[in-house]
């Protein structure tokens, strides 16, 4: 009895003394960020559609993408996605002077498999350039822009119709293939298909049908699912793919399965009901589509590659438009395991996010311009921040709001808030810190004020302000992760 009455009293302290604490004190500490911030500026190749990023063993990411002539297949290599931007282009295969593989050499995307190096392809044919259908090279050699390179042949599905976009994946050591292809008896342009695979350039089994365009985002100007690209994050994989035309209207759905579910049964996906990713006028950025996926140098973070355009108006036939452009960004992961792609940035620098020393799950954000510290953001975007140079100048930085281009994060009266740069200098002075090294803890990062030294960014009750420190609390709720 008197064992259970000792145990009552310590919970009731152990409460007391968190209701003491208060919001504005700090937690535990937080661990450094599993995924850290990477920083890219796009876009990573202009007049390159439907990129495709692998990152080989080797060191080297290897990079392909339709080019605007629809003529050959191009590789670039570099060690980081950045270095792609500059890295020579090689021409490993050219279209045929006639019949099959003559004409539309669409979506190109390299894969090392068994030892060797496959590129998946879709091609028309000089006598009707809308027979699309899909190919295969096979590289033999440790660098695919030196291989030697044979044609493997039309990859065989049930229907000889319009198919292009494949992709090839393994999950628990099951190789599959994905793509699109126009099913004679539905009404549209395509679907989307898997198959597992007997070799790289083989499927086996009857495809199984995953999902038609019958969402109203998903049939603006055409009846469109293509493009699938996988990746995996825990016991979930999600199917990327994009729909409608391939404008400003252009943009990216999700299918969602268990890993360990029988990934050629149509009924183990969910498709989510509006799109996850698309056009962003905020950031200029149109028709975001035909995506692949790689990872960060560190190996740590999770890349979203696509193309888009930089413009909403075009002159014909979008396809006869050449200014879609590759670009990448960072995927962030929800507490429930489902990826977050948040919105096309705007070109440059890409954003990222800031999470609190003590309160490891909240980030900074804006909330009707105030700025806080809040968890499960929602949009994602309006958690992300171009780190940029400093409005007061060298040896400062300010933080421009990513979905709100030109507004920063400044104090006013102390208080922090996410307002428009008006041009004047006292607002650059209330928008530029000096970046140091975290005060609680040297891996974060702390943001100390350019016009009022030794006052820093801190949250308090979960509001943001810049104020001076003396304690140990002030200087854990000055420090922040990027990430």
């Amino acid at each position: 009895m008197r064992r259970n009455a000792v145990r009552l009293l310590l919970a009731m302290l152990v409460a007391l003394a968190a209701c003491l604490v208060g919001p504005g004190s700090p937690a535990a500490q937080a661990a450094v960020p599993d995924s850290p911030a990477v920083t890219y500026t796009n876009p990573i190749a202009e007049k390159r559609a439907d990129p495709h990023i692998f990152k080989h063993t080797d060191g080297y990411y290897y990079f392909t993408a339709t080019v605007p002539e629809y003529d050959r297949i191009v590789l670039r290599r570099a060690t980081t996605i950045q270095g792609l931007s500059t890295a020579a282009e090689v021409t490993i295969w050219t279209k045929h002077t006639s019949g099959a593989m003559g004409a539309h050499i669409w979506a190109p995307e390299i894969h090392f498999i068994d030892g060797k190096w496959y590129v998946y392809f879709a091609a028309g044919s000089t006598s009707d350039v809308w027979a699309i259908r899909m190919y295969v090279l096979e590289g033999t050699g440790a660098n695919p822009l030196t291989a030697t390179w044979a044609e493997k042949g039309q990859i065989k599905t049930t229907w000889e119709s319009f198919s292009l976009d494949a992709t090839t994946f393994a999950v628990n050591g099951v190789r599959y293939l994905a793509w699109a292809q126009r099913n004679p008896s539905e009404d549209n342009n395509t679907s989307l298909f898997i198959a597992k695979m007997s070799n790289p350039w083989t499927i086996s089994g009857t495809p199984a049908e995953l999902s038609q365009p019958t969402l109203s985002w998903e049939t603006v100007g055409y009846k469109v699912n293509e493009g699938p690209a996988l990746i995996q994050h825990g016991s979930k994989v999600f199917m990327t793919y994009s729909a409608s035309a391939t404008d400003a209207n252009y943009c990216l759905g999700m299918l969602t399965a268990s890993a360990t579910a029988d990934l050629t049964n149509p009924a183990s996906w969910t498709k989510s009901p509006a799109p996850v990713f698309q056009t962003s006028a905020a950031t200029s950025q149109y028709g975001p589509g035909h995506n692949s996926f790689t990872v960060s140098e560190d190996g740590k973070s999770d890349i979203l590659v696509y193309h888009d355009r930089s413009y909403k108006d075009i002159t014909g036939d979008p396809l006869n438009d050449p200014n879609r452009r590759t670009r990448v960004q960072k995927v962030y992961w929800k507490s429930d395991g489902t990826p977050d792609f948040g919105i096309p940035v705007a070109d440059g620098v890409t954003p990222q996010r800031l999470s609190s020393y003590n309160f490891a799950d909240r980030f900074i954000r804006h909330w009707e311009y105030r700025a806080r510290i809040e968890a499960n953001v929602s949009p994602l975007a309006d958690s992300q921040f171009r780190v940029v140079t400093g409005l007061a100048g060298t040896g400062t930085v300010s933080l421009e709001s990513a979905n709100f281009p030109g507004y920063f994060l400044r104090h006013k009266n102390f208080e922090v808030w996410v307002e428009k740069n008006d041009g004047t200098s006292a607002f650059a002075s209330s928008a530029s810190f000096y970046r140091r090294a975290g005060l609680a803890d040297s891996a974060g990062v702390s943001y100390e004020s350019y016009n009022y030294a030794g006052r820093y960014v801190r949250h308090y009750n979960y509001l943001l302000y810049v104020q001076a420190l003396s304690t140990s609390t002030d200087r854990a709720d000055a420090t922040f992760y990027a990430q």
